[in-house]
This record gives C-alpha cells, structure tokens and sequence, in this order.
C-alpha cells in the first residue's frame, strides 16, 4: 500500500500524475511454482479489479438516497405540470457528452423551482451516466466537450465551476475550475461541493447562485 495522501486545502493538492505508482501486482511469482509466470492472475490483481471506485460508490449511495428522499416531491411537481400541459411534455430531453465522449439523453423536469430539474436529473447518478460532482455536461457540438481531461469523467449534477456566479467570473475561468477538479477530485472534495449546493436548492429568498453549463454573462463579448 503506498504512502497515505494528505489533504492540503485548496488549490494547493498534488496533481495526480505526482503521485507515488503502485507496483504491478503478481509480478514475480512466488517460488516453486509451476507453469510460466503470468500465466495465472494473482489473488491479489484479482481482488483489485473487484474493488469498487470509492467516487461511484458515493455517487451509487448518496444518489439512491436522495433520489428516495426527492421522489414524493418529483412526483407532485409531475402531476402539477402534467396538469398545465406545458409545450414539449413535462420532462425535457437534452443531448450532453459523458464519460469517455459517449453522447447520451438528460432528461429533466421542465421547471426551475427549488431546481427540481436538478434533482429529476439523479437517476442519471444511479445508473451511472452522471456524477453528484462533476464537470458540468455539454452538447456534443460545443467545441469544449472534446477536451480529454472533461471525457475522463461523467459530468455531474453540480461542481465547483457551477456554483460560481455568472457575473463574478470571467469566460475562460470557470473551464478552469473543471479541469483542476479533475485534476485534483477527492471524496472529500466531492463532499464539500455538495454541502455547498445545498443552499442552492432552497426557495429564492434564500439560495446562492447555481449556473448552468453556460458561464457567459448577459451581453458578454469575446473584446471585452
């Protein structure tokens, strides 16, 4: 087992790529055994590849969680639109780029509130097309879904860059942000990001800012 991690405040961890490597499980195998090495996986290798990544595994947890805990309220606001036969129907469908650059559908409920469309989002985090945490999810035409560090991961619900305030940030910035997220994402940090989305999700009077994927202000101009 390597080194145990520290956990420096932000933005000041270590990239990853710094990191000590594992050694390669079942390199030599042990004395007196018969048959060429390599031929058999290890116990060893064999139970890593069984452990499950701590970051979906919170996604798998907490999701299905808060999904049980939303679900009588996604379920009133349903019917509630149901009964004003919004234009399109009362789930809206979007196409964003996930992990490893696979185009798949969101779907969401088509109202604001409280940012039920946030919450309509989780079963995406259940079956593990999205994040609780994460880069914000593109279309697949907007020219920064290529990047490879952003198809790295599955985009998520929230993150540091989608709780910024539009008008507090530049263009460029907030794809900063996700990039050193990923850079850098810890469950710890998933934690945080998520404690501080939750006063995004109370009434108005009260709530912080949650942005959508387009960071740009009102009227912004690349001259400016």
């Amino acid at each position: 087992m390597g080194p145990a991690r520290s956990r420096p405040s932000w933005p000041s961890w270590p990239s990853r790529s710094s990191w000590p490597s594992r050694p390669a499980a079942g390199s030599r195998g042990s004395t007196g055994s018969a048959g060429p090495a390599g031929s058999r996986p290890s116990a060893a290798s064999a139970a890593s590849a069984r452990t499950p990544d701590p970051k979906r595994l919170l996604d798998l947890t907490l999701g299905t969680l808060l999904l049980a805990l939303a679900a009588p309220l996604l379920t009133a606001a349903a019917c509630a639109l149901a009964l004003r036969r919004p234009p399109g129907g009362i789930v809206a469908r979007e196409l964003r780029t996930g992990l490893h650059g696979y185009p798949f559908t969101v779907r969401s409920l088509r109202t604001r509130r409280w940012r039920l469309d946030l919450l309509s989002r989780l079963p995406h985090v259940v079956s593990g097309t999205m994040s609780l945490v994460g880069p914000a999810a593109l279309a697949p035409e907007d020219p920064r879904a290529a990047a490879p560090w952003r198809q790295s991961v599955r985009p998520g619900l929230t993150g540091p860059a989608q709780l910024r305030r539009r008008s507090t940030l530049p263009w460029d910035e907030p794809e900063l942000l996700d990039q050193h997220y990923v850079e850098h994402h810890w469950i710890g940090l998933d934690l945080a990001v998520l404690a501080r989305t939750l006063p995004a999700l109370l009434p108005p009077r009260t709530q912080g800012h949650l942005s959508d994927a387009d960071h740009r202000p009102p009227g912004y101009s690349a001259t400016e």
